[in-house]
């Protein structure tokens, strides 16, 4: 085996009829959209999908944006790319928007229906003249042209990360606007030299949410930790595809 390879670690998983809150992150409720066999393997078996790797750059990038929109928010200014936008927004100041920001803190509810106490870590959080609330997520990459849209199929986990943040907000009793808004940093390879920098561009993406579908998916979220049962792979889990044609060849 090789000695970079490390197994997933089996913690925090499900066990039916404990009778206590469990623990469920966004990105769990977005693995059970996307397929939901890994997701009971991972949350009832203990075998989670291989790790990915840290993208150390694109965390480099939401800090000093965090910190750059921190600025604004102490002054309760606009910044300058909501000004370029014609944006009615400013970031806003809450009490609890530390720890909402804080991985595997976060944003935390209580699921009375299903016992699950879902929790993910928002970006940003900004006001309108409206007083509602609006949930800003950061994204950074690097590719030729200007980001303005996310219209990619693989984009839909990002508008149901934004769609479960805005539930989050609700549950804890916020008025949240029904629109988002990504900031894209955008790093720009075309340069003469590198010169010991990375510029980027950056751009404002607005989305409309709809969450109404989060609660349906908790309730058959919960019923597939609590069956014995191993689901059905999804339609398009590469993963799941992988094991199956790998089982066939050593066979």
């Amino acid at each position: 085996m090789s000695k970079y390879y490390r197994a997933p670690r089996v913690r925090n998983l499900y066990k039916p009829g404990a009778g206590k809150p469990f623990a469920l992150s966004r990105s769990k409720i977005d693995l059970f959209v996307e397929c939901p066999r890994c997701f009971y393997l991972d949350r009832r078996l203990g075998v989670g999908r291989p790790p990915g790797y840290p993208f150390n750059l694109n965390t480099a990038v939401d800090s000093l944006l965090k910190a750059e929109f921190d600025v604004h928010r102490a002054a309760s200014s606009q910044h300058p790319l909501l000004e370029r936008y014609g944006v009615d927004a400013r970031p806003v100041a809450h009490d609890e928007l530390d720890v909402w920001r804080q991985n595997f803190k976060g944003v935390r509810v209580l699921h009375l229906d299903t016992g699950l106490e879902v929790f993910g870590a928002i970006d940003d959080l900004w006001i309108n003249s409206n007083d509602e609330y609006i949930v800003v997520d950061y994204k950074a990459t690097s590719k030729s042209g200007s980001i303005t849209a996310l219209d990619q199929d693989w984009h839909a986990g990002y508008k149901r990360q934004m769609e479960i943040y805005q539930w989050l907000l609700r549950q804890k009793g916020l008025t949240v606007s029904n629109t988002g808004y990504w900031v894209y940093a955008n790093g720009i390879s075309d340069k003469e030299a590198f010169d010991a920098k990375l510029e980027f561009e950056l751009t404002l993406i607005a989305y409309e949410g709809r969450d109404a579908w989060v609660e349906g998916v908790l309730s058959d979220l919960h019923a597939c930790l609590e069956s014995d049962e191993i689901p059905e792979a999804g339609a398009d889990c590469d993963y799941c595809l992988y094991r199956t044609v790998a089982a066939k060849v050593e066979k």
